[in-house]
């Protein structure tokens, strides 16, 4: 591997640890905007409210990265496949659900 893809490689690592780190922090501040809205509850309460809550929201954007990660993937792959198989200079037709329909106006 080379310098210049070994720096790029570690840059973007950094960026994901970064971005992760502040996902996991906004759910905290959310987890206790939340239980500040929940006066009754007692320390030790308050305080498991909040992990299930930042557990909760980091599983959820846990899924979508992953999901992300892999519509990213079909979509690369699809082009590849259809560069492959057109050429350098084809591109992919979009899916046919989103082909126009004809729109009725009425007067």
């Amino acid at each position: 591997m080379t310098s210049d893809k070994e720096s790029a490689r570690g840059l973007a690592q950094l960026e994901g640890f970064l971005l992760w780190n502040a996902e996991v922090e906004r759910a905290r501040r959310r987890a206790c905007r939340f239980t500040d809205q929940l006066p009754w509850l007692t320390t030790a309460q308050r305080e498991d409210v909040e992990r299930v809550f930042v557990a909760e929201h980091v599983i959820t954007a846990r899924e979508s990265l992953i999901r992300v990660r892999t519509a990213r993937r079909n979509c690369a792959r699809s082009t590849a496949d259809a560069t492959t198989a057109s050429g350098p200079a084809a591109s992919p037709s979009p899916p046919a659900r989103w082909a126009r329909r004809p729109v009725s106006v009425r007067p």
